[in-house]
């Protein structure tokens, strides 16, 4: 668990990505030293693993990605995280890990979804490992569907979970739901609602007890302002809001920038009384709640 962020979370260290500009620039001038820092300053930072995204690149050019792999875990002795659809990128991935570099520690795969399940092939010839699960989508009539309330969020969640216990011999504590926390300036369905209630009935179900929820934090702020109403930094805030809210309901692990400083908010907090209104409001009144975020 992190020891500087203020909640009993683990960090999924998100900064090797293309799409921070930073980032991509380091794979465009394939800069491995650049990117071995990169890792370097999260794992200092507090993160438990580090994702792994090299883009498009991983399917054109996938030796790449393995000299990515190859060049991090020289540096690191955290447990990596590849993030890729593709069963065989997620197979180079798998092939170019070596476990004794991150202390014996099962990499993870991120990630699988009920139409995505041919990842799970893998495991077989590759495991064991970590998955990592989407709970915003499910198949129904063979049809891939988006999980639009918590009932539907929270099935999903439980029939796959339970897939994996029951088919694949996987611990629960190997399994992370991603909850796909959604930007609130376009959330006029309550989509924040329903993953928080999805969260809350996960963390209650016994069958699914030790099983990990988590999240992308920085798609609940896209496109709003920098600064709220009372001149807080707007995106963090929320992000810090949502935690302040789901961390007691189990929700355990961030994919994120682990020197962002998640921390707790106070009852009393700006930010966090606007992010309980605008849950408790849909439609119109819900983009209302939004602009008295950073409305004065």
């Amino acid at each position: 668990m992190s020891k500087t962020h203020g909640f009993n979370i683990k960090i999924i260290g998100e900064r090797i990505n293309p799409g921070f500009k930073s980032t991509k620039a380091l794979f465009d001038n394939e800069d491995l030293p650049g990117i071995q820092a990169l890792a370097v300053r999260q794992a200092e930072s507090g993160a438990s693993y580090l994702n792994v995204n090299v883009g498009s690149r991983a399917m054109t050019e996938p030796e790449f990605m393995a000299r990515v792999i190859r060049a991090i875990q020289e540096v690191v002795s955290l447990p990596l995280s590849f993030d890729f659809p593709a069963k065989n990128v997620q197979e180079i991935c798998l092939k170019s890990y070596d476990k004794a570099k991150a202390g014996g520690a099962v990499p993870i795969v991120n990630s699988i979804t009920e139409h995505r399940w041919d990842l799970m092939e893998l495991y077989k010839d590759y495991g064991p490992f970590k998955v990592v699960m989407m709970a915003s989508e499910r198949v129904e009539d063979g049809v891939a569907k988006n999980n639009r309330d918590a009932e539907e969020i929270y099935s999903t969640a439980r029939r796959c979970a339970l897939r994996l216990v029951h088919d694949y011999g996987m611990k629960l504590d190997d399994i992370f739901v991603d909850m796909s926390v959604s930007a609130i300036i376009a959330d006029t369905t309550g989509l924040n609602r329903g993953t928080l209630d999805a969260v809350k009935m996960i963390g209650e179900d016994p069958a699914l007890k030790g099983i990990h929820m988590m999240g992308g934090l920085s798609n609940i702020g896209q496109q709003l302002p920098p600064k709220a109403a009372d001149g807080s930094d707007l995106k963090h805030k929320l992000e810090c809001a949502f935690l302040t809210i789901a961390s007691p309901l189990g929700f355990d692990t961030v994919l994120g920038t682990p020197w962002r400083g998640y921390h707790p908010l106070p009852e009393d907090d700006y930010v966090l009384t606007a992010y309980r209104n605008f849950l408790e409001a849909k439609g119109s009144n819900a983009l209302r709640a939004v602009r008295k975020l950073y409305k004065a």
